[in-house]
């Protein structure tokens, strides 16, 4: 498909989403495509702008398939399959970060990873996340391709490994957020230009926490990450692990209004999130910050206004 052809059936499928759904129900939408909605859109003024920008990387088989199910025509022949660069080790409705690492330090990198979980994020260790029947430069080149940012473990030997370099150099290229950690060795070469954060003297927990930090607040990854994490909170059925994540969302600095439009409609049909009054209390906190509309529920309505039958019709 041409250039020019590929831009006007992005904008015929955008104006037809924007008629027919709002933000929340695109974001669904495209996701059962594989389309990434968590990407940064600072220029979505409208429905049909944004639309358009989480369709700008979409791959034309995705196209067609969305175009044949909304009904816009087209005269594109859908080619048979495309090979997915996605992969079952990375966790559904994650952040995708891969630990770049020597194998004498895959025991504690394996322990982050874990960590990791806690704040939404799906790590990927070579050492841990690879069949033994899989093909395992294959399996790494997959999530190298797919990830959403870097860690890269700076642990002396680091430099002296090709495939950690080499790990790093399709980060550089795909232009996207790499954080060194500083473990004995400090970045140089193509990280160079980044600070790093410390990892000496830390406990595993500390060294999760600043790498959420990071990818949190960096315009890079902050709108996947918020993505993710809102994702996750709407699908919960624990208490706790709601307020957890909404408590994630509090340290993410200048969100756009959108994910706090999709985190209080969705929560509004998930009975969990409705019936924790520690939950809705924590959220309309974070609405009122922002001069939103508040999450109504049954308790919190207003109380029908009662009648006297003995009135005269």
């Amino acid at each position: 498909m041409k250039r020019i052809d590929r831009f006007n059936l992005i904008d015929r499928i955008a104006r037809e989403l924007q008629s027919r759904m709002t933000y929340s129900d695109i974001d669904v939408y495209l996701g059962g495509f594989g389309v990434d909605t968590k990407i940064e859109t600072p220029n979505a003024n409208s429905k049909w702008v944004y639309s358009k920008e989480l369709l700008s990387d979409a791959v034309d088989e995705t196209l067609f398939n969305i175009a044949g199910e909304l009904e816009v025509e087209h005269d594109y022949a859908v080619p048979s399959t495309l090979e997915s660069l996605d992969s079952k080790f990375w966790l559904a409705g994650h952040f995708r970060l891969f630990l770049s690492h020597i194998s004498s330090f895959k025991a504690k990198t394996a322990q982050l990873q874990g960590a990791l979980r806690n704040y939404g994020i799906s790590a990927f260790v070579a050492h841990e996340d690879i069949e033994p029947t899989k093909e395992w430069q294959s399996e790494i080149e997959k999530a190298l391709f797919s990830m959403d940012a870097l860690v890269a473990i700076l642990t002396p030997g680091f430099n002296e490994s090709k495939w950690t370099d080499q790990e790093v150099g399709v980060a550089v290229g795909r232009d996207i957020l790499i954080v060194p950690v500083r473990k004995g060795l400090d970045p140089y070469g193509f990280i160079g230009k980044y600070q790093g954060m410390q990892g000496q003297g830390k406990t595993i927990g500390q060294v999760a926490d600043a790498i959420f930090q990071i990818l949190a607040n960096h315009s890079k990854t902050k709108g996947k990450m918020a993505g993710s994490i809102v994702d996750q909170m709407l699908l919960s059925n624990v208490e706790k692990t709601a307020i957890d994540k909404l408590n994630l969302v509090r340290r993410i600095e200048t969100l756009p209004e959108r994910h706090f439009e999709k985190l209080r409609d969705g929560a509004s049909s998930n009975n969990v999130l409705t019936n924790s009054d520690s939950f809705v209390t924590a959220l309309n906190e974070i609405l009122k910050e922002r001069e939103m509309q508040p999450l109504i529920t049954v308790s919190s309505a207003t109380a029908e206004e009662e009648f006297d039958d003995d009135i005269p019709f």
